[in-house]
């Protein structure tokens, strides 16, 4: 059996699969270990509707009963959100493992960046992407992403990396890795919450027919995808000081629990909407929106070359 015999296509997707209309790939993890219920499952309708109101089909991955599942029917979405045990967050490296006892999961962005390519799905949205934590020269805790990244020839759209980890290493990294960065409309590696980080981008690209060109071009090259860096909106970014003061106390707290590994993100991220009044929930909702939108536009500009 090779995986390709694992996936399963929704009607949606297999309509859209047969008639070339463009696709978008979502991830499933905000939906298990993101967001509390039921704001897991409005936000993922709302980014599904985001992309089909830019013109493409969005293809939402998870894994259920075993299955790749690309693209999850109303009802598939709210019994994901709704798991309170038993969904795993899965990696790549934890997708035979869930596969072979039938279980269900939600897929991060490596995962969900090689079920996609199996799929020949060539475009990705996602929130931001993981990468080196803060501590890593001692924890050793770099992110899968960051090596699906250089491997797998999928552009992924992302505010950048998440204001929780370290941000200079976790580029260092990326370009050790030989992964290809564009800023879109912007100069500065974004910071998640934050539109900038303070490190300054080689590349940078102003209109989808440029972007689309540089993703088929990456596609060409390789080793791997593109990875879009899409700011997000304005009037829903955090002060970079502001949210920075935050992440160093939720990290504090994290150490003084012992929380890591896994969990580490799930836990600062809940900590960091609690120390900012909900605010960064906020900017998390609206900077994925804005991710799927940029996405299903390119994935329409990508389908007209």
């Amino acid at each position: 059996m090779s995986a390709a015999d694992l996936m399963d296509f929704s009607p949606e997707i297999a309509e859209a699969r047969a008639q070339r209309h463009p696709i978008v790939a979502l991830e499933s993890t905000i939906i298990t270990h993101g967001m509390p219920y039921p704001r897991n499952v409005e936000t993922a309708r709302m980014v599904e509707d985001a992309v089909r109101g830019a013109g493409a089909t969005p293809a939402t991955i998870a894994v259920i009963g075993g299955r790749f599942r690309v693209g999850l029917a109303e009802g598939e979405l709210e019994s994901l959100g709704q798991l309170s045990g038993g969904v795993v967050k899965a990696s790549r490296r934890d997708l035979a493992p869930v596969a072979a006892r039938h279980g269900a999961a939600g897929t991060t962005v490596a995962a969900t960046m090689y079920i996609a390519g199996l799929a020949g799905i060539e475009i990705f949205a996602t929130g931001g992407i993981g990468g080196v934590h803060r501590g890593a020269e001692e924890t050793f805790d770099i992110s899968a992403d960051l090596v699906e990244l250089s491997r797998t020839r999928v552009a992924v759209v992302c505010a950048g990396a998440k204001s929780i980890l370290d941000i200079e290493k976790t580029l260092e990294f990326l370009e050790t890795q030989g992964v290809a960065i564009v800023g879109y409309r912007c100069d500065e590696f974004p910071a998640f919450y934050a539109r900038s980080s303070g490190v300054k981008l080689e590349h940078r690209c102003d209109g989808l027919r440029d972007l689309a060109r540089m993703i088929r071009l990456q596609r060409d090259i390789g080793p791997g995808g593109l990875l879009i860096a899409n700011p997000v909106p304005e009037d829903h970014a955090l002060e970079e000081a502001v949210i920075e003061e935050r992440i160093a106390v939720a990290v504090e707290e994290a150490k003084a629990q012992g929380v890591g590994k896994k969990e580490a993100t799930p836990f600062l991220l809940q900590r960091v909407v609690e120390l900012t009044g909900g605010r960064s929930l906020e900017a998390n909702i609206a900077l994925i929106r804005n991710n799927a939108v940029l996405a299903a536009q390119t994935a329409v500009e990508l389908a007209k070359a």
